[in-house]
């Protein structure tokens, strides 16, 4: 990604605002990254466009799933001096509880960080953060081989 390799060649870390406004999806659902400190929340925004059940009403599973994904990688982003997008390889999903019409929060721990496969887990929660809604551990591909610049 462009972003990326700029950052990198001028010595600078990514700028995660950029990153999450060129992507479309993250765009349509209002996502939002905050650092302050060494720590990285991200925002879902409550908008009537990302609910799932009007009955409930609760929050697409979907858009949830996609918010952990996004997190995970931009927390891998955050901490990696790479110009490489990480890739998802297989990312396990738990819903914990319903996601109500409400701002919803996350973070993402880094539990395995290798030279081209990470480990990260990620919990999203709305009014407390001991009660999340949803999990996440996934595994991400850091760089490609060199098979795959073949």
């Amino acid at each position: 990604m462009d972003l990326l390799e700029k950052a990198v060649l001028n010595g600078e870390k990514a700028n995660l605002e950029e990153l999450i406004a060129a992507i479309p999806y993250a765009q349509f659902i209002g996502m939002k990254v905050e650092k302050k400190g060494s720590e990285l929340t991200t925002l879902l925004p409550f908008s009537h466009d990302i609910i799932g059940n009007p009955m409930l009403p609760a929050l697409h599973g979907g858009v949830i799933g996609a918010f952990l994904e996004t997190t995970a990688m931009m927390q891998l982003i955050d901490i990696s001096d790479g110009i490489y997008l990480p890739k998802t390889i297989d990312l396990t999903i738990d819903y914990l509880r319903s996601g109500k019409p409400k701002d919803t929060f996350a973070r993402a721990r880094v539990t395995k960080h290798g030279r081209r496969v990470a480990n990260v887990h990620v919990e999203a929660w709305q009014d407390d953060k001991e009660k999340p809604i949803a999990a996440a551990h996934g595994h991400f591909l850091l760089k490609p081989s060199q098979d795959d610049n073949a």
